[in-house]
């Protein structure tokens, strides 16, 4: 059970969800008192607008919350983020908002990064209905915290190492097989471009790897960039880039968090989980620009750009995801700025070919509230990654179309008719009254579609 929530209470505080339509039908069908007390502070149902309510005794009777035109899933959270520590329950909320997407924004909101604080602070916890899948909210609160607290740890305590050794510790959870590839050992097994990104840092580069269930069930692989901080190499980037680098692996959170959903949820298929995992560091030794690689795909690639380093991590794993023939393949990696550009913070973009699977995202991404859209990945633009001593340059375009020339750079290295690349910032700036910091980003709507899809090959 995630600590947030809870499924017994003796006389929670009572939450009452307002949308505007029903404020102006009814009032939300408060009583006399509250809407006197709720008009004298101005309430009127706006997105955010909140009221406590006190009893005689001075203590906190009820809560008003306002959901505006209640089009954000993640509403509630900027009313959990700001309620006192104690038990609530819902008693009023619109008919059309599912009691899932009160989850999901409670959770959101409570979420405290607390590895560094000195001082121990319990969350407010919400009181989840007998009639609710509580298994099923507290799993996916849970692989939401993984995401967040993986991207806000520091780098010098979540490089490669660290993210093997966390990847280690969900494999014996679950009972699943883990192999490593590490170091000089990536050239003899054909790694080349791992270790040509990863060579440069003290902690050395590495690919891991974890396999989990029966053969017999379709073969499910997630792939997850891994750059545990990134200098952008010798293209250095500037300080304000690189200040919150320590997010670039955050591909690799939200392909750890995934794949520990489908295990927890015993989901029936054949899981491989493939994270290419370096530091983007400077020494002597780093990669340059002009440099050739090989890749494990056996295509070569001219370094055009060296903070165009993800998507060739990536495309070595991606090759050696294909070689498993997989049912399908699902990679995150925080690749693009251009993406930001296109999308802003909020949406994840997602590419693929498969006409069925972007269908299915997309639904996933409606059932779940979480804000996912697809982008093109339109082939005239290949062009732009052509090289004149090698099979392809690893970034071009002039700065156009950044995130599509990179999911087609991906495309190149992938043999599998469905393939889905997500393209996510993993962070978000100040929202809900919380501090900046890790955001999940297309993590719901990706769960959702594999429930669907392999719910039914059950």
């Amino acid at each position: 059970m995630h600590k947030a929530l809870i499924s017994s209470a003796e006389n929670p505080v009572a939450i009452h969800l307002i949308d505007g339509d029903m404020w102006k039908a009814d009032k939300g069908g408060l009583d006399d008192a509250k809407q006197t007390f709720a008009a004298t502070l101005g309430f009127k149902a706006a997105a955010g607008q909140t009221v406590l309510c006190p009893e005689a005794d001075g203590t906190l009777g009820a809560v008003l919350f306002g959901l505006g035109g209640g089009d954000d899933r993640l509403a509630v959270s900027a009313l959990a983020a700001k309620l006192p520590d104690g038990d609530y329950a819902v008693s009023i909320k619109p008919e059309s908002m599912p009691f899932a997407a009160i989850v999901d924004g409670w959770i959101d909101g409570t979420y405290r990064f607390e590895r560094y604080l000195s001082d121990d602070r319990e969350p407010p916890r919400l009181l989840v209905p007998n009639t609710e899948d509580m298994e099923a909210f507290g799993r996916l609160g849970a692989a939401v915290d993984r995401v967040r607290d993986l991207i806000n740890t520091p780098a010098g305590d979540m490089g490669p190492d660290a993210i093997e050794a966390h990847i280690r510790s969900m494999a014996e959870t679950y009972s699943a097989d883990i192999s490593v590839v590490t170091g000089d050992d990536l050239l003899a097994e054909n790694y080349p471009m791992v270790h040509a990104v990863g060579r440069a840092a003290d902690i050395q580069p590495r690919i891991v790897e974890l396999s989990w269930g029966g053969s017999e069930h379709p073969e499910l692989a997630i792939v997850g960039k891994g750059v545990s901080f990134d200098t952008g190499g010798l293209n250095i980037k500037t300080g304000n880039y690189m200040r919150i680098m320590k997010k670039d692996m955050g591909g690799a959170a939200h392909a750890i968090a995934l794949a520990g959903l489908v295990m927890d949820a015993d989901l029936p298929v054949r899981l491989k989980l493939y994270i290419p995992t370096v530091e983007n560091a400077i020494s002597g030794n780093a990669f340059r620009p002009g440099d050739v690689l090989q890749s494990r795909k056996g295509k070569t690639v001219e370094i055009d750009n060296t903070d165009a380093e993800g998507r060739l991590i990536l495309a070595d794993a991606l090759a050696r995801a294909c070689e498993g023939e997989p049912d399908l393949i699902c990679d995150f990696a925080t690749l693009t700025g251009a993406a930001r550009v296109a999308l802003g913070p909020d949406l994840a973009p997602y590419f693929t070919d498969d006409e069925e699977l972007a269908s299915a995202i997309a639904n996933g991404s409606t059932v779940s509230g979480d804000p996912a859209w697809r982008m093109p990945l339109w082939s005239p633009y290949l062009g732009m990654l052509k090289s004149s001593v090698a099979d392809i340059v690893n970034s071009g375009g002039g700065g156009m179309a950044g995130s599509i020339t990179a999911a087609l750079f991906l495309r190149e290295f992938v043999d599998t008719k469905s393939w889905v690349h997500l393209d996510v910032w993993g962070w978000r700036e100040a929202k809900y009254g919380r501090p900046a910091g890790a955001a999940a980003c297309g993590l719901r709507a990706v769960w959702q579609m594999l429930q669907e899809r392999y719910s039914k090959s059950s």
